[in-house]
């Protein structure tokens, strides 16, 4: 598949990339791409919720009713959770919600996502670049350039100085990520998918030696 190569400025340089049908024209699996970001979705929970139980209140222990002749259910402590205030039966605990996909499967999802951004027509490749200076409105321009001021958009560069990653940190709508860094997530949670000619050879080379 060939696409054209566009400058910073959303003007095009006369130039098509060859991409790599390993890569971004395979048979998308579903399935992998549904494990893949159910995982990472997975792993950005804390796991920290956590309710006290009847051993753990800080509540008097005296027996608060007589045993018999009240009508009501026995219990020898406020602690219980019967009574308001008291512990909580089977609360949460603290644990990890990590889901194991192994790494076959994760790649495979990446590679189903950018084919689908390929054969959409959202994924973009532009030519190598960095902004001149950390300003919002440098990266804004590059943005404004590609048309892509309204669209949710990530940006897989390869290369990006400080500056470029620093100009782009305030664009509510744009997310900056190194191809070594990239997720399914990323992929998925965008509607235009904006890769350097860099990113592109990266990506290539990740996975052919995989």
């Amino acid at each position: 598949m060939k696409v054209k190569v566009f400058s910073k400025d959303g003007k095009e340089t006369g130039r098509e990339v060859e991409l790599s049908d390993e890569v971004f024209g395979i048979e998308p699996n579903d399935h992998a791409v549904y494990l893949s970001v159910k995982s990472y979705l997975a792993a950005q929970r804390q796991g920290t919720h956590k309710s006290k139980e009847k051993n753990e209140v800080a509540r008097t222990t005296k027996k608060a009713f007589r045993q018999k002749g009240t009508g009501g259910a026995r219990r020898g402590s406020m602690k219980s959770p019967l009574v308001k205030g008291g512990g909580r039966a089977f609360g949460p605990k603290p644990h990890s919600y990590d889901l194991k996909v192994n790494k076959k499967v994760k790649d495979l999802a990446k590679r189903s996502a950018l084919t689908y951004k390929a054969k959409d027509g959202n994924l973009i490749i532009v030519e190598d670049f960095n902004v001149a200076s950390a300003k919002t409105k440098e990266f804004a321009a590059v943005v404004n350039g590609l048309n892509l001021k309204t669209t949710k958009s990530t940006f897989i560069l390869e290369g990006a100085d400080k500056n470029t990653q620093l100009s782009a940190r305030n664009i509510p709508s744009v997310y900056i990520v190194e191809s070594k860094s990239l997720n399914i997530y990323d992929i998925m949670n965008c509607k235009k998918l904006v890769l350097n000619e860099g990113a592109v050879k990266a990506l290539e080379s990740n996975f052919s030696n995989n």
